[in-house]
């Protein structure tokens, strides 16, 4: 068993990482105030293949796999969770839906520009009435003629006003609850498809989330991504890659706020001497660096099954953004605890990593979800 990463893995890492210091942590302050959505940085993301890392090149992408994928993510979110969660959900659900389940001409015609950058993706599942239970989507599909008639409102879409091009989930057959749901490819200028209010978060602010609106709105027949009535199937595929991203999302995240309590540590001064040396501070960043480490540990390994592509890997991606989204608030927690005062101000980064964590413990299937997909992967 190797545990390193190889020479070409190491150099990817840096060179996201001197991405993200030096192009993404000088802007973050100001974006956070104005909730702004920074394409300029999206762009050079794109740029950089961040937008198609587990695609293959002849549909865009960049082909380097689910590890590159995590690091990706990682590095990201150890300076900014809102744009890790930008390349996290833009690779895992939109464009990986219609990767995994798309017709040929569906890949060439959305999956290419997706894994470019050039246009970005929402993925639409959640409503009021329909998060960890998606046979409760109220939203509707009728077909007429050769169109699909679309009507109802999806809510906490990331980039939902920002997208090119969206995956929407709808009821084909309500007798059927969730062995009657499909999923359709519906690009941003259609008649009767918009974005509604923008939602105002704890965390995550520069990320974009919105409402996605669609009243009667028509799409042509063959926009049906998958078959019919089986979006349900597909869209727990979707979620077995997507858990690994929101665990490397968290994961980084966790890694800044020990980054940031080590630099503390040695420069706060209390009782003549810096409080890294007192053994109560030393406990607590001991446990926040063993516990990051299994995490990383978890989500490598689902990365590297999920590389394979020759066995599921739902229980290993479930336990890794299960265990990795609970150390992300852990080592939040403990870092504002351990910055005190200045820890639960706005000066101070920790303060938005515990924001912007919150949510890993939340989006793509909460924690107790979770549990209920891992334990049903084991022989009780």
């Amino acid at each position: 068993m190797d545990f390193a990463l190889t020479d070409d893995e190491k150099a990817f890492r840096a060179k996201v990482r001197d991405f993200a210091e030096n192009e993404v942590r000088p802007i973050v302050p100001k974006l956070e105030k104005t909730e702004e959505f920074h394409w300029e940085t999206v762009k050079k993301m794109a740029a950089m293949g961040l937008f198609g890392l587990i695609f293959p090149k002849k549909y865009g992408g960049v082909e380097l796999g689910y590890i590159y994928y995590a690091i990706a993510v990682e590095e990201l979110s150890r300076i900014c969770g809102s744009h890790g969660i930008t390349v996290a959900s833009h690779n895992s659900l939109c464009s990986n839906h219609i990767y995994l389940t798309g017709t040929e001409e569906q890949k060439q015609k959305y999956l290419v520009p997706l894994a470019k950058g050039e246009i970005l993706g929402a993925w639409g599942l959640t409503e009021p009435g329909a998060g960890s239970d998606a046979g409760g989507t109220q939203t509707t599909a009728v077909l007429d003629g050769d169109e699909w008639v679309i009507n109802g409102a999806k809510q906490f879409i990331t980039q939902g006003s920002v997208c090119g091009v969206a995956v929407v989930i709808a009821s084909t057959d309500k007798s059927k609850k969730h062995r009657g749901i499909s999923a359709f490819i519906i690009e941003k200028d259609t008649p009767g498809f918009r974005a509604g209010q923008k939602e105002h978060k704890l965390g995550l602010k520069v990320s974009d989330t919105h409402e996605l609106i669609m009243d009667n709105c028509r799409v042509p027949k063959e926009n049906l991504l998958g078959e019919l009535n089986m979006a349900f199937r597909d869209t727990m595929r979707v979620l077995d890659g997507g858990r690994i991203s929101i665990g490397a999302m968290a994961l980084g995240l966790a890694q800044g706020a020990l980054d940031e309590s080590l630099k503390y540590v040695k420069e706060r001064k209390q009782f003549g001497k810096p409080i890294g040396k007192f053994q109560a501070i030393q406990w607590q960043l001991a446990d926040m660096a063993t516990e990051i480490e299994a995490a990383r540990l978890l989500i490598y390994r689902a990365a590297f099954i999920a590389n394979k592509k020759t066995e599921r890997f739902t229980k290993e991606s479930a336990m890794a953004k299960l265990y990795a989204s609970e150390v992300g608030m852990r080592a939040a927690r403990k870092a504002v605890q351990i910055l005190g005062g200045i820890g639960y101000t706005k000066r101070a980064i920790v303060e938005r990593i515990m924001r912007d964590v919150k949510l890993c413990e939340i989006g793509e299937g909460t924690s107790e979800i979770q549990r209920l997909v891992i334990s049903r992967q084991l022989d009780i």
